[in-house]
């Protein structure tokens, strides 16, 4: 396919480069178009693919991570290896639950770099400034509480309760992702919702 590390950045094709079917609106193309040509080399097709969903797979990953600096850099790689593998995905329309999976394996693999230690401190959204500081202290004081939680779990509840709760995975695909049974992910999960119920109390 070329290069595997393309740009992201938007690149101008020659003129001699040009086709008609080049002049179209490739950024109006569904994803299975856009797919095709990527697959096939199309720089400008993946960078569609990039716009389309980068903002998606950023938000995920800061939510998982806590951590901007780290998303931007799981971000970028979860894109390489989507350029490097695109040509085996065998349905395009299926694009974005698959780059989505891509960019939830990195930031697990970036949790257990990092002894899976799980902060979501920004992922609520902040107090509104008219709130009063109390209110702004309760809420900052509920957020790490929580985040304390989440570090005490064992790190295969943590990464169940990662992706019910924060990525919305069903049963099935987080037995995919974890390659463990369904009956061993809702055994996980249910013990992580009642530790973390448990350490929650106070702020029922």
């Amino acid at each position: 396919m070329g290069d595997p590390r393309p740009s992201l950045q938007t690149e101008q094709p020659s003129q001699s480069a040009q086709t008609p079917h080049d002049s179209l609106p490739l950024g109006d193309a569904d994803d299975r178009t856009i797919v095709g040509r990527a697959a096939d080399g199309d720089v400008r097709a993946f960078e569609v693919l990039v716009r389309r969903y980068g903002p998606l797979m950023r938000a995920y990953a800061t939510r998982v991570l806590g951590n901007n600096d780290e998303t931007d850099d799981v971000v970028q790689e979860s894109f390489i290896t989507a350029w490097q593998q695109l040509p085996n995905l065998n349905d395009g329309s299926v694009v974005k639950s698959w780059l989505m999976r891509i960019v939830s394996r990195k930031s697990i693999d970036r949790i257990r770099a990092r002894k899976l230690h799980v902060d979501i401190d920004d992922h609520d959204q902040p107090a509104p400034a008219a709130d009063a500081p109390a209110v702004v202290a309760e809420s900052r004081s509920r957020q790490a509480a929580l985040s304390e939680a989440l570090s005490r779990l064992s790190p295969e509840q943590r990464q169940c309760w990662v992706l019910k709760e924060l990525a919305g995975y069903s049963y099935d695909d987080i037995a995919s992702e974890l390659d463990v049974p369904v009956s061993t992910v809702r055994g996980l999960l249910a013990r992580a919702r009642k530790n973390v119920i448990r350490e929650m109390e106070e702020w029922r």
